[in-house]
């Protein structure tokens, strides 16, 4: 895919501005005024120390019950660009990318569906890359310079990813992706509606639902939002 990028100095957010650039199909911010995560999670970033873009495809081609792929490839490229500088780099699922248990990138996704095909997608990405602190309420915010303590060339970064995201488009991806998964292996926390609970993780379907197996030997089945990894 050619990517044809557009770098904007400030802006509310990248998903509601390239929802109306005619052309190009990456925006790139210095600053977001109202960078958002998912539902009303806001995002903190420092002006022109991050990388703030968001990414448009037009996947027609996938069928709307795997648009989860989507999801799946972002992540894996993001994850592989960062493994060039730093290690312990996982996905939290569904699309958190985790340093160790530290939030070092998150990602938002809209997709407008046009019938049972996908007409567009998206991507918004929030990765910390040179900021030095975090100020806000945000439990465990990371970025590239405080775990290896240098400058980032973020343009590089963003080429990077472009890279591996156009790769991974394409291919079948989903056992990388789990063994890409943050706490894959072993019982670790959650809590669901109905309280706390020791799990492993199972499997990811083809649609983004988490499978865990509990203590007890009882398989949980759940949608995005619906269960929290205690960390």
């Amino acid at each position: 895919m050619e990517w044809k990028i557009i770098h904007i100095d400030e802006t509310d957010s990248t998903n509601r501005y390239i929802k109306g650039v005619k052309e190009g199909n990456v925006v790139v911010a210095d600053y977001q005024t109202s960078g958002r995560g998912c539902g009303t999670n806001t995002w903190e970033s420092e002006r022109g120390k991050n990388m703030l873009f968001s990414v448009m495809i037009h996947p027609v081609q996938l069928p709307v019950q795997r648009q989860f792929h989507i999801s799946m490839a972002i992540s894996l490229a993001i994850v592989e660009a960062l493994e060039q500088q730093i290690g312990d780099v996982s996905i939290k699922w569904p699309n958190d990318i985790y340093w160790r248990n530290a939030k070092i990138c998150g990602i938002l996704i809209e997709n407008t569906l046009q019938g049972n095909r996908i007409k567009d997608s998206v991507i918004g990405v929030g990765l910390n890359v040179n900021q030095r602190a975090f100020h806000s309420d945000a439990p465990n915010p990371v970025s590239l310079w405080q775990i290896h303590g240098q400058e980032t060339d973020r343009e590089q970064l963003l080429r990077d990813i472009l890279r591996n995201f156009d790769k991974f488009l394409s291919m079948d991806i989903r056992k990388q992706y789990l063994s890409r998964l943050y706490r894959r292996k072993g019982f670790h926390p959650y809590v669901d509606a109905n309280g706390a609970f020791m799990a492993e993780i199972v499997d990811v379907e083809d649609d983004g639902h988490l499978l865990l197996c509990d203590e007890g030997g009882c398989r949980r089945r759940y949608a995005f939002k619906e269960v929290q990894f205690v960390i």
